[in-house]
């Protein structure tokens, strides 16, 4: 069995090399107007450079976030519109939905239970408004879609939003 396989804890107890996930890469139609939505959105410019003769790449990191997002030209093969299921913690979903809405994002409406699919979503905020609880979703122009999820109190061992207030790091 090689050290890839399932059941396999890798080095004999030694603790794993820490990884940071920093970028999540989206296909896009039109990249210009991509970024126009981004940049209404208020996320932060990282990078917007030619790559060779016939690419292109931007990246956008959220207010707060400790990942960003890239897109561009000549840099997947995926289709546009693919990647769902992108995850935006924010302390008060009400606010964070009114944001979006007043900068231009369809956002749609409220729900409770699980984030994604249908079974077990209820209308409307959750009825205690528990962390971990409430959602709303958003899409960009080619249809990559969001989902916000409310949490005030961090699982333990989890970063909590306060950590990553203010938090810079170069573009990757």
């Amino acid at each position: 069995m090689s050290s890839t396989q399932a059941g396999s804890n890798g080095a004999s107890g030694a603790p794993p090399v820490p990884l940071r996930f920093e970028v999540t890469l989206l296909a896009v139609t039109d990249v210009d107007r991509a970024k126009a939505f981004y940049e209404r959105l208020g996320w932060r410019l990282d990078a917007d450079f030619p790559l060779g003769e016939r690419g292109r790449i931007i990246q956008f990191t959220p207010p707060g976030a400790p990942a960003s997002i890239q897109f561009g030209s000549g840099l997947t093969d995926m289709a546009p519109g693919s990647t769902e299921g992108l995850y935006l913690i924010v302390e008060d979903i009400e606010a964070a939905r009114n944001d979006l809405i007043a900068r231009g994002a369809q956002v749609g409406e409220f729900w409770h239970g699980r984030g994604l699919g249908k079974a077990g979503m209820e209308p409307g905020p959750g009825p205690e408004r528990a962390s971990y609880g409430s959602f709303a979703s958003f899409a960009d122009p080619d249809g990559n879609r969001y989902l916000m999820q409310e949490i005030k109190t961090r699982l333990p061992g989890r970063v909590g939003l306060g950590g990553l207030r203010g938090a810079r790091r170069a573009p990757a």
